[in-house]
């Protein structure tokens, strides 16, 4: 199954690289205010879905573009697909972006690809088998001290996101660290985590499309994933923590507050943090 995701992977890679050679031609709509989606998004997204499906008629599929459209309806095996994360990154020529296809069995994820295409940097795992990147295995950081760590992150971007609490995190946890990066791919920072490139990733927001292949690396590279409290029933909550299981255990007491699911004495504390935040912009303008 794997060799199959990897054949898909680089079939979508092949399109978005040929895009990419005049991207300025690429047409672009908004599927929200700046959340965008591209021929090459959907063309990319076909191109996997049949290479899948032609392979697997009876799985299923969950990906970004169409949804469940496409596959079996009530089928064990759900492929969960980003043609290309990054879209942002991609039609502005700033080249971080990537393929990803994960497989879930019975709602366990089993298989991973991530696919860098600018890079020809193919990560892939399966479960209880080890992560890889061009078929040399990968461990996360050893680093174990926080100030010591560069993290990635995503910044919130759509109009309903909440700003100021997002700063008030980011205000919480760039002093304790070495550097905080936002590439603008979710799958590739994770990806990144599982390499050692990074020493931990977060955000808020997430899709389930955006987080099953790069998780899986993760787990199979040592590390550990939950949402902001801890939790590992993360893929469907819409927040993400994934870090080496040192940096793991300081981040999960600096971000649990702000999870949707702190609890009532965390959440207050959240809010305190957000109102300080809010006082010092005031009192800049």
């Amino acid at each position: 199954m794997i060799n199959v995701a990897i054949k898909a992977a680089r079939a979508a890679g092949s399109i978005i690289n040929r895009a990419a050679l005049d991207v300025e031609s690429v047409r672009v709509s908004q599927k929200q205010a700046n959340d965008f989606v591209t021929e090459v998004d959907k063309g990319a997204e076909m191109a996997i879905i049949e290479t899948l499906l032609t392979a697997y008629p009876g799985h299923g599929i969950l990906a970004e573009e169409s949804g469940q459209e496409h596959g079996a309806k009530n089928s064990e095996y759900v492929w969960i697909i980003d043609p290309l994360d990054g879209t942002t990154n991609f039609i502005h020529g700033f080249p971080v972006y990537c393929v990803s296809i994960a497989l879930e069995v019975r709602g366990k994820v089993e298989h991973a690809v991530v696919y860098d295409p600018t890079r020809n940097d193919l990560f892939t795992a399966t479960k209880g088998r080890g992560a890889f990147l061009n078929d040399r295995r990968i461990r996360v950081s050893k680093r174990i001290r926080l100030n010591e760590c560069l993290l990635s992150t995503g910044f919130p971007f759509r109009p309903d996101d909440n700003f100021n609490r997002y700063l008030a995190l980011m205000a919480e946890i760039m002093p304790k660290t070495a550097g905080l990066r936002r590439p603008g791919a979710a799958a590739l920072d994770l990806a990144y985590v599982a390499a050692g490139y990074t020493d931990g990733f977060f955000e808020t927001g997430l899709q389930a499309w955006d987080m099953a292949a790069g998780t899986l690396l993760v787990t199979e590279a040592g590390g550990l994933v939950g949402n902001f409290t801890g939790e590992a029933d993360y893929l469907y909550q819409k927040e993400c923590l994934a870090a080496s299981p040192k940096v793991y255990a300081q981040l999960v007491p600096l971000l649990s507050k702000y999870s949707q699911f702190a609890g009532v004495a965390d959440k207050a504390e959240a809010r305190e943090a957000v109102e300080s935040v809010k006082l010092r912009l005031k009192a800049q303008e």
